[in-house]
């Protein structure tokens, strides 16, 4: 039987989801910034946003450079509107998929530099909107909430069966990730750390 999720339930789910995580890892963010995380996390959890581009009849996502510079020959609403796409897509793709990045020439340093780039550029060309807050802090806290995300992509990955947790294993193994290391221990399959006594 199918489940069908609404918009409602999956922003619900991702506001759960983020305030646990972020909790977990102790990282202090604005209320209103884990509000844009959310929709964010909620938007992209179709294929469509991150897929904007077709190339012989396959979607694809845009190239970050080609992004930055199409921002930069743009009037001011719309150079915010494709940083905002760069940024978003920035954070998403190194959150989702870091360890797939791992393996590339463009690795996920390169997405947080042009994610991190975006968001700062934003809140230079809107220093008096209500969002300024938000994408200064999500430029000076870029990493920490990618940190954040793949965490969340990780325990998705350990839930959806025994290939996903595999590869969460297998990154781990790799990387020694503290907080891969945490869902493969909330999944039980990694014993828990005994705490030595002093």
């Amino acid at each position: 039987m199918s489940q069908l999720v609404t918009a409602g339930s999956l922003r619900e789910f991702f506001r759960l989801l983020l305030g646990e995580v972020v909790q977990r890892q102790r990282v202090s963010l604005a209320e209103i910034t884990e509000f844009y995380v959310v929709n964010l996390l909620s938007e992209y959890a179709t294929a469509e946003k991150l897929f904007t581009a077709e190339f012989e009849g396959r979607k694809e996502s845009e190239p970050l450079a080609l992004l930055y510079t199409r921002a930069l020959q743009q009037e001011r609403e719309q150079r915010i509107r494709t940083l905002k796409q760069l940024g978003d897509q920035s954070l998403y793709t190194a959150g989702f998929f870091r360890q797939s990045l791992e393996d590339r020439v463009v690795g996920p340093g390169y997405y947080v530099q042009m994610g991190r780039k975006a968001y700062a550029a934003i809140a230079d060309l809107s220093p008096s909107s209500v969002f300024t807050s938000v994408y200064l802090e999500l430029d000076q806290k870029f990493g920490s909430i990618v940190d954040v995300l793949t965490e969340i992509a990780a325990r998705g990955q350990v839930a959806s069966g025994p290939k996903g947790q595999m590869q969460v294993f297998e990154a781990w193994s790799r990387t020694g990730d503290t907080h891969l290391e945490s869902v493969l221990i909330d999944a039980g399959m990694l014993p828990k750390k005994k705490l030595l006594a002093n």
